[in-house]
């Protein structure tokens, strides 16, 4: 599978754009689109996969909410959406912090191995779920610096429940940027190809399911 592609990348990267539109989501009205969050859960679960589309369910339906939201991002010179953006760049910066610690990385695993088991008995979006997910987030990468702060109602902020999915969305986003990594992303290449990933975004827009 080769999968140094700006085609594999502008996925990842949509990924990591979903995930924090997701986080947006949760924390301004306490809700979250269904299709996108089943998604974004589910690549956390996807340790093996075939391809980088595998990682999202097989096909890109589940993506549309970020393919999008990285399409307006990515268009003019003005940030659209900058509580989105900050996320973002949060995320990849966070990913990279974690690609050295091999000792946290072995403990997310773990603890993602426990979600998949749950998510088989209960369902992905069940709460025993999230507050897992949100648990293993909660206990490892929130305690590098700087944290995500995350903007939003205080009543959703406080909510448990909600609290839980915010974090899985935000592990969901660091799975997406180490596929970004994977597949050859780099910042300087977000930077100088940011035409070609445009013109992606695009290409992948226009397919025939996400219309």
């Amino acid at each position: 599978m080769q999968l140094n592609t700006i085609t594999n990348q502008t996925i990842a990267l949509a990924g990591i754009a979903q995930a924090a539109a997701l986080v947006q989501q949760l924390a301004t009205t306490g809700t979250a689109d269904t299709v996108a969050m089943e998604t974004s859960i589910g690549s956390v679960l996807k340790i093996d996969s075939d391809s980088v589309v595998d990682v999202y369910g097989g096909s890109l339906d589940g993506l549309k909410l970020g393919l999008v939201q990285l399409s307006e991002q990515m268009t003019g010179y003005k940030i659209t959406n900058p509580d989105q953006a900050r996320y973002s760049a949060s995320l990849v910066f966070l990913e990279q912090q974690l690609s050295g610690r091999k000792d946290m990385l072995k403990t997310i695993q773990a603890g993602i191995e426990k979600a998949q088991s749950q998510s088989e008995h209960f369902g992905l979006l069940h709460e025993n779920v999230m507050a897992n997910l949100g648990d293993i987030y909660h206990s490892t990468i929130s305690t590098f610096q700087p944290r995500i702060m995350v903007n939003g109602d205080p009543m959703h902020l406080s909510n448990p429940d909600i609290a839980n999915k915010i974090r899985a969305c935000l592990l969901a986003g660091i799975r997406s940027a180490i596929l970004w990594k994977q597949c050859g992303g780099t910042r300087w290449k977000f930077l100088f190809y940011r035409k070609k990933i445009q013109t992606e975004l695009q290409a992948l827009l226009k397919q025939p399911l996400l219309k």
